[in-house]
């Protein structure tokens, strides 16, 4: 089969997906005038071309303007179906999503509407498509901790319906520590962690976010490469990293594709996964990510197929449902 085709075929999980990075400008026109918003261009093809991002708070100026056509359940319904029925196309198995309450609260959006259509959107993949998925709450780091904690204690009623938190948003100058006590709080209500840290971060967020914060996994992290001691770290106990190559590119992480240190940080034995981010504003779903990054470095098939294997191994799901996935891939050809 063609590279593509494999691809595709790959059972894998998704690990670094915001929900609300996949309103493509199309979908949220239709929401807008369905929900009466105005919004900041008057066309789509205006609005594909604002995704001109120069750094990571240039764009999330433009993802906030774009989630104020997110109003009401049935449009994080939509929202999130649209996105699993790529998934599926995309050969994935399994998805945690990444959701900013704070985005939709701060516009006088409830919380139980946002989660009500997320969730049952995740009821809707699995009876659809069989995709498992996980909703993981992000706190804004750009926000102070006092404000993570209103938005926690908001999620308490429905923390049977939420597996974890997440910490996002604009990196520089908002260090993990800054989140410390609300995190240990999450941690003590048996939430999984994970954490933002070494995208345009430094080294040092990424050892704060495991030593202050005690996060499971490390989202995106691409900047320990910096620190020789943390990379033999991140390999020895095996720290999940969430990588998103084209969002990498997009944001001025790695100039290109070709010069991203993917390969070389997979060779030092560190356990990377492929994810596609914000994929409507960043160029491409998963499987596109894993194509690019394959044909942009020469990534070999048994080397897809262990990126796949580690996003399997680091979701959040019991073994009895990992176990079936892991035959299935186990199956596939190198």
């Amino acid at each position: 089969m063609d590279l593509e085709t494999y691809v595709r075929t790959l059972p894998k999980a998704e690990l670094h997906l915001h929900i609300e990075g996949t309103l493509e400008p199309e979908m949220m026109f239709a929401l807008a005038r369905r929900n009466g918003v105005a919004l900041p261009w008057d066309s789509v093809e205006a609005t594909r071309a604002a995704y001109a991002f120069t750094d990571l708070q240039s764009f999330l100026d433009l993802y906030y303007a774009g989630a104020a056509a997110l109003i009401h359940e049935q449009d994080f319904f939509d929202l999130a179906v649209a996105y699993f029925e790529r998934a599926h196309a995309d050969g994935v198995v399994h998805a945690e999503l990444f959701f900013d309450p704070q985005t939709h609260t701060a516009r006088g959006i409830a919380f139980e509407t946002v989660l009500d259509g997320l969730e049952r959107a995740c009821a809707e993949a699995q009876a659809r498509w069989g995709i498992s998925s996980r909703l993981i709450l992000c706190f804004l780091r750009h926000l102070s901790e006092d404000e993570g904690f209103a938005t926690l204690h908001e999620a308490l009623p429905h923390l049977a319906r939420i597996h974890g938190v997440g910490l996002d948003s604009s990196e520089k100058g908002h260090p993990p520590g800054k989140f410390a006590r609300l995190f240990a709080r999450c941690r003590e209500l048996g939430l999984h962690v994970v954490a933002h840290a070494g995208e345009e971060g430094p080294p040092a967020y990424i050892v704060e976010a495991l030593e202050v914060l005690k996060v499971e996994r490390i989202d995106h992290g691409v900047r320990c490469e910096e620190d020789p001691a943390l990379v033999e770290r991140l390999a020895r106990e095996q720290i999940a990293l969430t990588v998103c190559p084209l969002s990498n590119v997009k944001l001025c992480v790695f100039p290109t594709l070709a010069q991203h240190n993917f390969r070389r940080l997979l060779a030092a034995g560190l356990k990377l996964t492929i994810n596609s981010d914000d994929p409507a504003y960043f160029g491409g779903y998963v499987a596109h990510n894993y194509l690019q990054t394959a044909q942009a470095l020469g990534l070999t098939r048994a080397e897809l197929k262990r990126v796949a294997r580690n996003s399997l191994e680091a979701s959040f799901v019991p073994e009895s449902l990992r176990a079936p996935w892991l035959v299935r891939l186990d199956a596939m050809p190198d």
